[in-house]
C-alpha cells in the first residue's frame, strides 16, 4: 500500500533537490496538490466523533477507527443531500478526497456523501438488480403504458397511516373534487411490506375498478424504501393491465419501482397531479374554447347576414329586368352600327391611299422614252467631245516630241561620236590620241581614230 501511495507521486515531485528553502505556505500547498491529484476520490469508513455544525451549515467531524482518527470536513451544499441526522457514535462510510487544511497543515478529508456502513450491500444489490431488469427490458419505453387523460376513478396503493395518502388525497380534491377514488390499503415499510403492495397491484388488475394507479410513499432512508426495490414488485408492476404512476420518497430518491413504473413522479403529490386532470385548467380551456365558439358563432351569423343583403341587392323582379336589358340591347345595337360605319370609313380611307401609292408608283412610258433619247444624244455628244480632246492631245505630245527628237539635230548637220565600248563622248577628256571612236550622222555613219585632243 505505501509503495503503490509513493509510486503515485508524479516523478519531479519526488525528485527535485531543493537548493532553496520554501514558505511553509509554498510547502502546505505541494502537498495538498499531491494528495488531491495522487489519491482522489475513495470509499472510508470509521466512527463518528467530534461533530461539530457551523453557523455557516458546514458540518465538521473526526473519522476513527481502534488505531487512528482523521478530520472531516463536510459542506452545506453536500450536508442538505443527507435525509438523516448524523451523529457521534455512529459508523458511516464517507466518500471523501484526501487533502490537506493549508492554514493549519493538518490532513483532513473533504466528505462528498455519508452513509450509514453497512449500505454499501443495500446499494449493491439495488444496482444488481437494476442491471438485471433492465437487460431483461422492464425499463424500456415501450413497455410503457399510456395514462389517461381523464381518468374515471383513480386507485391508490399505500399504508392508511402513511402522510403521502393525506398529501395524495387533498391534492386530487383541489385538482378534481369529484373524481372517484378507491384506496388499496398495503403496508409501505417493514418485513412483509413488498407481498402486501404486490397483491394490492394484482387486486387492482384483476378488479379493473380505476384508469390509473398511483403507488405512493413519503420521504425515507434506504432501509425505510427497500420494500419498494423488490423484484416481485417490479414483476407486478410490470405485469399490471392498469396504468401505473409511482410517487415514493423524495425527488432524490430513485427506487426499482420508479423504473418499472409507466410513469415516474418525484413525490406523492406529483403522483397525483400526474394521474389526475386539473379541474381549474379544464375549466379556463372549456371557457377559452366557449368563447372561441361564440366568436365564431358570431363572425359566422355576420358573413351569412352581409351576403344575404348582397344578395338581396342582386335580386330583382323579372319585370324591372325587361326595360333594363331593353336599353343595354339599344345602347349595344348603337354601338354596333357605330363601329360598322367607323369600319367602312376607314377601309375606304385605307383604299384610297393604297390607290394614290399605287398611281404614284405607276411608270410614265413616254416621258422616260424621251429621257432615254436625250440622254443617248448627251451620251454620244460627250463621247465626240472626248475622243477629239484627246487626238488633241496626242497631236501636241507628238510635236512636242518631234521637236526633242535627236534625228532633228543629226538633221541640222550635229553629229554623236560614241567610244568603242558605247559611251557617248560629251568632253574630249574622254578621249585619248589613237582611240576608236564611231561618228553617226542624221543618214549613216562612219568610224575613225583620234590623231589629236585639243580643248
Amino acid at each position: 500500500m505505501h509503495e503503490h501511495f509513493l509510486s503515485s507521486f508524479p516523478p519531479r515531485a519526488t525528485e527535485i533537490e531543493w537548493n532553496a528553502p520554501i514558505t511553509v505556505s509554498g510547502l502546505n500547498l505541494l502537498a495538498r496538490q499531491l494528495l488531491e491529484r495522487s489519491i482522489g476520490l475513495l470509499w472510508v469508513g470509521g466512527e463518528v466523533s467530534n461533530l461539530s455544525r457551523a453557523a455557516s451549515g458546514h458540518c465538521y467531524f473526526s473519522l476513527k477507527d481502534e488505531g487512528a482518527q482523521v478530520r472531516c470536513a463536510m459542506f452545506r451544499h453536500r450536508v442538505r443531500y443527507l435525509d438523516w441526522d448524523l451523529a457521534n457514535g455512529m459508523q458511516v462510510e464517507v466518500r471523501a478526497r484526501p487533502s490537506l487544511y493549508e492554514p493549519r497543515g493538518e490532513f483532513q478529508l473533504t466528505v462528498e456523501f455519508v452513509r450509514r456502513a453497512g449500505l454499501g450491500a443495500l446499494y449493491e444489490a439495488f444496482a444488481r438488480l437494476k442491471a438485471r431488469l433492465e437487460r431483461e427490458g422492464l425499463f424500456a419505453p415501450e413497455c410503457k403504458k399510456p395514462l389517461p387523460a381523464f381518468p374515471r376513478c383513480i386507485g391508490i396503493i399505500t399504508s392508511t397511516a402513511a402522510a403521502g395518502l393525506r398529501d395524495v388525497l387533498t391534492t386530487l380534491h383541489r385538482r378534481m373534487p369529484g373524481l372517484p377514488v378507491i384506496l388499496y390499503p398495503a403496508p409501505v415499510q417493514g418485513e412483509g411490506a413488498a407481498q402486501r403492495i404486490v397483491a394490492a397491484i394484482e387486486e387492482a388488475s384483476a378488479r379493473l375498478e380505476c384508469d390509473v394507479l398511483i403507488l405512493c410513499r413519503g420521504g425515507g432512508s434506504i432501509e425505510d424504501l427497500w420494500a419498494f426495490n423488490d423484484e416481485a414488485l417490479a414483476r407486478a408492476i410490470s405485469a399490471c393491465s392498469i396504468p401505473l404512476v409511482c410517487g415514493v420518497g423524495h425527488e432524490t430518491d430513485f427506487t426499482i419501482a420508479d423504473f418499472v413504473a409507466d410513469a415516474r413522479a418525484p413525490t406523492p403529490t406529483a403522483a397525483a397531479e400526474l394521474a389526475s386532470p386539473n379541474r381549474r385548467e379544464l375549466k379556463a380551456r372549456l371557457d377559452a374554447s366557449r368563447e372561441r365558439m361564440a366568436a365564431a358563432l358570431v363572425r359566422g351569423l355576420e358573413q351569412r347576414m352581409q351576403q344575404v343583403d348582397y344578395l338581396n341587392r342582386r335580386l330583382t323582379h323579372p319585370g324591372e329586368r325587361i326595360p333594363v336589358q331593353r336599353q343595354h340591347l339599344t345602347h349595344l345595337e348603337a354601338r354596333l352600327r357605330r363601329g360598322t360605319s367607323h369600319a367602312f370609313v376607314r377601309s375606304g380611307l385605307r383604299l384610297d391611299a393604297l390607290r394614290h401609292r399605287l398611281m404614284a408608283a405607276a411608270p410614265d412610258v413616254n416621258r422616260l422614252q424621251t429621257l432615254h433619247q436625250h440622254n443617248a444624244k448627251r451620251l454620244a455628244d460627250a463621247a465626240r467631245r472626248l475622243l477629239q480632246r484627246q487626238r488633241d492631245r496626242i497631236a501636241s505630245v507628238a510635236g512636242h516630241l518631234n521637236a526633242l527628237s535627236p534625228q532633228l539635230i543629226l538633221q541640222r548637220g550635229y553629229s554623236i561620236v560614241s567610244r568603242s565600248d558605247g559611251d557617248i563622248v560629251r568632253d574630249a577628256a574622254q578621249l585619248a590620241r589613237g582611240d576608236d571612236v564611231t561618228i553617226t550622222f542624221s543618214r549613216g555613219g562612219a568610224g575613225a581614230m583620234v590623231k589629236d585632243t585639243y580643248g
